[in-house]
Parts: structure tokens; C-alpha cells; sequence
């Protein structure tokens, strides 16, 4: 980023002790998958229209293995991740619980010749045994499904790995092969894509995902303004009866 661009952006958001949405204007930019392209920024686009028409909001992609460094380096304001150990210098919020939900195309052959029906459990057998489509934006063919079997001492066969949950989406509903999401998501993409959703045969926690941002930004009336925003909309989210951390705000 050029440095007039860095210095604008700081003088923007940092500079002032008071803030009046209606008046401000800045760009605030946030690192997230597209899930929240789905799942967050319509909303937030509304919202920022009627009472902040000055600000600018873009959702950048993660950058894997560094989106903490992109907060210290001013390339992002605010990351949504799952939540994990962080440095000293990160402040976070919880923002919702997800859980997830195995999805396959409406008619999969091998699913309805089992005769399961959407909404039903698969049996661990044939959740293993179909090929799954993995969401992981740095090509990695393990995540959290993975750990989950290998509790009960299975496995399951990755084919494919998208960087991006629509894609993830699309190349199920056109293919034999299943996908564990998050729910949200799949429901509400559902119809768009064809899809049939079903309980994955693991236990399955609700993964935390929370909102972190370098601790300078914490105080700062214009950042706090945006995330409390954030954190509304995706407040609906959240999965359980369990409260969410208490954490910055």
C-alpha cells in the first residue's frame, strides 16, 4: 500500500476522539471468506447506505497464514476467523457460533439408493466413503472434519479443495460428491444450488468466530462504531444456547 494511501487511512480513522457516521468518511477494510460476502455484507451494505453513506467498506480476502500480519501492516482493520491463540497486540469479539451441515446435491445417486432423506444423519460408512469437496483457501486436505473423525478412528477422501465456499457449493451441485459447510450458509443457498443438507455421523462442535483487530484500534470511536455494526448483523448467526465470550468491544 502506498504511504500517502497508509497515512489517509490512519489520519481517517484514528485521528479523530468523537465520530458522526452520518458525516464520516473513510475506508474500513475487512478480511473475511466469502461467507460473509453471503452472509454479512448485504446487510452491512444497507446499513452503511442510510446511516453511514460516507464510509467505505471492502471485504478483502484472507491471506493465509498472515491476515495477523496484514492487521499490524494496516492492510486489513478487522479479520473475522475462527477463533484461536492470537499475539498480545490483537484485540477480538465473539461473533457467532456455527455449526456445520453435510451438503450434497438434490438426487446423489449413492445417497438415494441408501434411501436417506434430507435432514436425516448419513451413516459413517457412506460419509467416508463418498468423495468430499473441502473448502480451504491454502490448498490444505484436513481441517476440522478431519479431527472430528479421526476421534472415532475414521477417515474420509478428500478429492477436491476450493478456495471458496460458493465454489465449494457449485462443484457439489454439479457432482456426486458431499461438503461439510456452515449451515447458515447452506441453508441459505440451498435452493439457489440444489441441494439437500444432512447431519454429518461425527460429533461436530460449533466452531467460535470472532472478530480481531490490532489493539491501537480499540479505543478508536470510528472502528468501534463499525465492528458494534458488524457485530450486530451477525449476531442472528449464532448457534446454542451458550453466551458468547465477553471480550472487547
Amino acid at each position: 500500500m502506498p504511504l500517502r494511501e497508509t497515512l489517509d487511512r490512519m489520519e481517517a480513522l484514528f485521528s479523530s476522539t468523537s465520530f458522526d457516521p452520518g458525516s464520516a468518511s473513510l475506508t474500513f477494510k475487512l478480511a473475511g471468506s466469502d461467507f460473509f460476502a453471503e452472509m454479512l455484507m448485504p446487510r452491512l451494505a444497507r446499513e452503511i447506505h442510510e446511516r453511514a453513506p460516507g464510509i467505505r467498506v471492502q471485504l478483502v480476502d484472507l491471506v493465509p497464514n498472515s491476515y495477523i500480519d496484514s492487521l499490524e501492516r494496516y492492510e486489513a482493520d478487522m479479520a473475522l476467523i475462527p477463533d484461536a491463540e492470537f499475539p498480545d497486540w490483537i484485540d477480538r469479539r465473539a461473533q457467532f457460533r456455527s455449526s456445520f451441515t453435510t451438503i450434497a446435491r438434490k438426487g446423489n445417486a449413492a445417497i438415494e439408493a441408501a434411501g436417506i432423506k434430507s435432514g436425516a444423519t448419513l451413516p459413517i460408512d457412506l460419509f467416508c466413503d463418498l468423495g468430499h469437496i473441502l473448502f480451504s483457501p491454502e490448498g490444505k486436505t484436513k481441517a476440522m472434519g478431519d479431527a472430528a473423525l479421526a476421534k472415532i478412528g475414521r477417515t474420509r477422501k478428500v478429492v477436491m479443495t476450493v478456495p471458496v465456499f460458493f465454489g465449494v457449493c457449485r462443484a457439489v451441485s454439479e457432482s456426486d460428491h458431499i461438503a461439510l459447510v456452515p449451515r447458515q450458509l447452506a441453508e441459505r443457498l440451498a435452493d439457489l444450488f440444489g441441494l439437500s443438507l444432512y447431519n454429518a455421523p461425527m460429533p461436530l462442535p460449533p466452531a467460535l468466530i470472532v472478530g480481531v483487530w490490532h489493539k491501537r484500534a480499540t479505543g478508536n470511536p470510528a472502528h468501534r462504531w463499525i465492528r458494534n455494526l458488524i457485530a450486530e448483523i451477525l449476531l442472528p448467526l449464532n448457534v446454542g444456547e451458550q453466551p458468547l465470550p465477553n471480550e472487547a468491544r
